[in-house]
Protein backbone atom coordinates (compact mmCIF):
# COMPACT_ATOMS: atom_id res chain seq x y z
CA UNK A 1 0.00 0.00 0.00
CA UNK A 2 1.27 3.59 -1.04
CA UNK A 3 1.50 6.06 2.21
CA UNK A 4 1.00 8.96 -0.04
CA UNK A 5 -0.55 9.69 -3.33
CA UNK A 6 0.63 13.13 -5.57
CA UNK A 7 -2.24 14.49 -7.53
CA UNK A 8 -0.55 15.41 -10.55
CA UNK A 9 -1.89 16.56 -14.53
CA UNK A 10 -3.31 15.07 -16.82
CA UNK A 11 -5.51 12.70 -14.68
CA UNK A 12 -7.84 12.19 -17.35
CA UNK A 13 -11.09 14.78 -18.43
CA UNK A 14 -14.53 14.06 -16.91
CA UNK A 15 -13.12 11.79 -14.27
CA UNK A 16 -10.25 14.53 -12.75
CA UNK A 17 -13.25 16.68 -11.44
CA UNK A 18 -14.77 13.44 -9.85
CA UNK A 19 -11.57 12.83 -8.59
CA UNK A 20 -10.70 15.93 -7.12
CA UNK A 21 -14.23 16.00 -5.43
CA UNK A 22 -13.79 12.86 -4.32
CA UNK A 23 -10.28 13.83 -2.81
CA UNK A 24 -11.59 17.05 -1.26
CA UNK A 25 -15.10 15.11 0.50
CA UNK A 26 -12.24 12.67 2.37
CA UNK A 27 -9.46 15.37 2.92
CA UNK A 28 -11.31 18.63 3.40
CA UNK A 29 -14.25 18.29 5.40
CA UNK A 30 -13.69 19.13 9.11
CA UNK A 31 -13.66 16.44 11.42
CA UNK A 32 -13.97 13.61 8.96
CA UNK A 33 -10.39 14.31 7.21
CA UNK A 34 -9.87 10.53 6.46
CA UNK A 35 -6.93 11.69 4.17
CA UNK A 36 -3.87 14.64 4.70
CA UNK A 37 -3.74 17.19 2.11
CA UNK A 38 -0.66 18.72 1.76
CA UNK A 39 -0.44 21.55 1.47
CA UNK A 40 -3.07 22.69 3.46
CA UNK A 41 -6.21 24.69 1.93
CA UNK A 42 -9.90 24.06 1.07
CA UNK A 43 -8.93 23.04 -3.10
CA UNK A 44 -7.25 20.38 -3.97
CA UNK A 45 -4.77 21.68 -7.16
CA UNK A 46 -2.32 20.03 -9.01
CA UNK A 47 0.71 19.15 -7.05
CA UNK A 48 -0.99 18.58 -4.09
CA UNK A 49 -0.19 15.21 -1.74
CA UNK A 50 -2.85 12.95 -0.27
CA UNK A 51 -1.40 10.68 3.02
CA UNK A 52 -3.60 8.40 5.01
CA UNK A 53 -4.81 10.00 8.73
CA UNK A 54 -2.92 7.75 10.91
CA UNK A 55 -4.86 9.74 13.65
CA UNK A 56 -8.78 9.59 12.36
CA UNK A 57 -10.64 7.66 14.65
CA UNK A 58 -14.52 7.41 14.70
CA UNK A 59 -16.97 5.53 16.88
CA UNK A 60 -18.95 4.09 14.04
CA UNK A 61 -17.89 1.18 12.54
CA UNK A 62 -19.03 2.92 9.00
CA UNK A 63 -18.48 6.74 8.61
CA UNK A 64 -20.48 8.48 6.27
CA UNK A 65 -18.75 10.86 4.22
CA UNK A 66 -20.71 13.01 1.76
CA UNK A 67 -19.39 14.09 -1.36
CA UNK A 68 -19.02 17.68 -1.89
CA UNK A 69 -21.30 18.91 -4.98
CA UNK A 70 -20.10 19.88 -7.80
CA UNK A 71 -19.13 23.43 -8.46
CA UNK A 72 -20.06 25.65 -12.05
CA UNK A 73 -18.95 23.11 -14.03
CA UNK A 74 -21.69 20.96 -13.71
CA UNK A 75 -24.19 23.76 -14.45
CA UNK A 76 -25.45 22.47 -17.74
CA UNK A 77 -25.71 18.73 -16.23
CA UNK A 78 -28.75 20.64 -13.50
CA UNK A 79 -29.99 22.41 -16.84
CA UNK A 80 -30.28 19.16 -18.72
CA UNK A 81 -31.71 17.10 -15.49
CA UNK A 82 -34.27 20.12 -14.88
CA UNK A 83 -35.31 19.25 -18.65
CA UNK A 84 -35.59 15.37 -18.46
CA UNK A 85 -37.72 15.93 -15.38
CA UNK A 86 -39.95 18.28 -16.94
CA UNK A 87 -40.36 15.59 -19.83
CA UNK A 88 -40.98 13.29 -17.44
CA UNK A 89 -43.96 15.27 -15.64
CA UNK A 90 -45.57 15.93 -19.03
CA UNK A 91 -47.62 12.77 -18.99
CA UNK A 92 -48.56 12.71 -14.83
CA UNK A 93 -50.09 16.74 -16.08
CA UNK A 94 -51.97 15.18 -19.01
CA UNK A 95 -53.17 12.04 -17.24
CA UNK A 96 -53.95 14.77 -14.18
CA UNK A 97 -56.51 16.90 -17.12
CA UNK A 98 -57.85 14.00 -18.28
CA UNK A 99 -59.27 12.82 -15.33
CA UNK A 100 -60.23 16.22 -14.31
CA UNK A 101 -62.41 16.75 -17.45
CA UNK A 102 -63.78 13.23 -17.25
CA UNK A 103 -65.23 13.20 -13.86
CA UNK A 104 -66.79 17.17 -14.95
CA UNK A 105 -66.94 16.86 -19.14
CA UNK A 106 -67.30 21.19 -19.51
CA UNK A 107 -65.15 23.38 -17.30
CA UNK A 108 -63.39 26.55 -18.18
CA UNK A 109 -59.69 26.97 -18.63
CA UNK A 110 -58.66 28.69 -15.17
CA UNK A 111 -60.85 25.80 -13.44
CA UNK A 112 -58.59 23.10 -15.31
CA UNK A 113 -55.75 24.63 -14.27
CA UNK A 114 -56.60 24.93 -10.50
CA UNK A 115 -58.09 21.76 -10.55
CA UNK A 116 -54.93 19.91 -12.10
CA UNK A 117 -52.64 21.78 -9.84
CA UNK A 118 -54.43 20.91 -6.92
CA UNK A 119 -54.50 17.19 -8.00
CA UNK A 120 -50.78 17.00 -9.04
CA UNK A 121 -50.22 18.64 -5.78
CA UNK A 122 -51.26 16.63 -3.55
CA UNK A 123 -50.36 13.28 -5.24
CA UNK A 124 -48.62 10.77 -2.87
CA UNK A 125 -46.91 7.33 -3.93
CA UNK A 126 -44.50 8.77 -6.59
CA UNK A 127 -40.86 8.75 -6.23
CA UNK A 128 -39.75 11.05 -3.80
CA UNK A 129 -43.11 10.31 -1.93
CA UNK A 130 -45.00 13.46 -2.90
CA UNK A 131 -46.11 15.55 -5.84
CA UNK A 132 -44.89 18.73 -7.49
CA UNK A 133 -46.69 21.93 -8.00
CA UNK A 134 -46.89 22.41 -12.30
CA UNK A 135 -46.53 25.91 -13.77
CA UNK A 136 -49.78 27.22 -15.18
CA UNK A 137 -47.78 27.53 -18.52
CA UNK A 138 -47.17 23.90 -18.48
CA UNK A 139 -51.07 22.96 -17.85
CA UNK A 140 -52.17 25.16 -20.92
CA UNK A 141 -48.87 23.26 -22.97
CA UNK A 142 -50.34 19.81 -22.20
CA UNK A 143 -54.03 21.10 -22.79
CA UNK A 144 -53.60 22.18 -26.16
CA UNK A 145 -51.04 18.47 -26.87
CA UNK A 146 -54.85 17.05 -25.69
CA UNK A 147 -56.63 19.24 -27.72
CA UNK A 148 -54.40 18.39 -30.54
CA UNK A 149 -54.64 15.00 -30.07
CA UNK A 150 -58.35 15.54 -29.90
CA UNK A 151 -58.73 14.43 -26.25
CA UNK A 152 -60.37 17.75 -25.70
CA UNK A 153 -61.84 20.80 -27.59
CA UNK A 154 -62.69 24.20 -27.08
CA UNK A 155 -66.38 25.55 -26.59
CA UNK A 156 -67.25 26.48 -30.08
CA UNK A 157 -69.61 29.74 -28.30
CA UNK A 158 -66.86 30.36 -25.55
CA UNK A 159 -63.19 29.86 -26.11
CA UNK A 160 -62.37 29.89 -22.62
CA UNK A 161 -64.56 26.79 -21.80
CA UNK A 162 -63.10 23.46 -22.16
CA UNK A 163 -64.72 19.59 -23.36
CA UNK A 164 -64.37 16.49 -22.63
CA UNK A 165 -64.56 14.74 -26.00
CA UNK A 166 -65.40 10.80 -25.14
Amino acid sequence: IRRAVLLEEGWGGAAEGELRRCLQSLACVKGKNVLCKTPVGREVEDGDAFAWNDQFKSNRVKVKIGTISAGSGSASGVVVRKEEVEEDRKPQVEAAIVRVMKSRRVLSHSEVVAEVAALVKGKKGGVGGGGFLPSPAMIKQRIESLIEREFLERDEGDRRVLRYVS
